[in-house]
């Protein structure tokens, strides 16, 4: 009995970290472009804060359906925009601006990289590739959108249909890795984590896209002080370093 009342004690003290603050378990919801930034990060934040972090990712369109459904979390991930449509879901005046990426082409490692140079001949290459592959529109991902959007504007949307894949979720880069696709346009932060691929470079400057990423708190937090305290960290400019070698930039 004493043994069992001293193994309780010793683990309630160590739940506590230094100064009476209690260790805390955050639930982070993330657009998937951010994620790398989040895992690279959290180590040393865990290790710091005593508290843990659980991650759950997916596009914008799906984090923001969950939460608009009421899932309960304590820091979410997402555009600007998603975050001020669902502002009863947050936190009033929590959100800061984090980070922002630009879009690139992907090709599988060792394909000759195609010629991106300018608009036209971005244009080209899209002409001239087998199959393209990008994220759905439909699924609510900003690079898709956006890349569905750019294909109108060039004129080509008809002429690439047919050799479009769209994928769903998760890294475009992925697909083209295991040859499901010749050329990926995908935000170039998706694109670097993924082995067996390389980046042509990022589209030309008159067709570049950025999107930026902003953390909030949510409303029905369960974990607050711990939320605020990963927020910060990523927001300060320790994360800066991080950022840029994830392919992003800080916002």
């Amino acid at each position: 009995m004493r043994m069992s009342v001293c193994i309780l004690a010793m683990a309630a003290a160590a739940a506590v970290m230094p100064g009476g603050a209690q260790a805390a378990e955050i639930k982070v919801l993330t657009a998937g472009a951010f994620k790398q930034v989040l895992l690279a990060l959290l180590l040393d934040f865990e290790k710091q804060s005593g508290h843990t972090v659980r991650v759950e990712n997916d596009t914008v369109g799906a984090v923001s359906k969950r939460i608009e459904a009421g899932e309960i979390f304590d820091l979410a991930v997402l555009t600007p925009g998603a975050i001020d449509k669902l502002a009863g879901k947050f936190v009033p005046g929590s959100r800061m601006n984090l980070a922002r990426v630009g879009i690139g082409v992907v090709v599988k490692e060792g394909s000759p990289k195609p010629d991106i140079s300018s608009v036209a001949a971005f244009k080209q290459a899209l002409l001239t590739a087998n199959s393209i592959a990008y994220i759905d529109p439909a699924a609510g991902g900003s690079s898709g959108i956006y890349v569905a959007g750019l294909l109108d504007r060039l004129g080509i949307a008809g002429q690439v249909k047919g050799k479009s894949k769209l994928i769903a979720g998760g890294a475009v880069a992925e697909h083209i890795a295991k040859g499901e696709a010749e050329l990926g346009i995908h935000q170039i932060s998706e694109i670097l984590p993924v082995k067996g691929v390389t980046l042509v470079g990022p589209l030309p400057a008159d067709i570049q896209s950025y999107t930026t990423y902003a953390g909030a708190i949510g409303a029905n937090v369960r974990a607050g002080e711990a939320a605020k305290e990963l927020l910060r960290t990523l927001a300060s400019p320790a994360a800066a370093s991080v950022l840029r070698a994830k392919g992003m930039e800080p916002a």
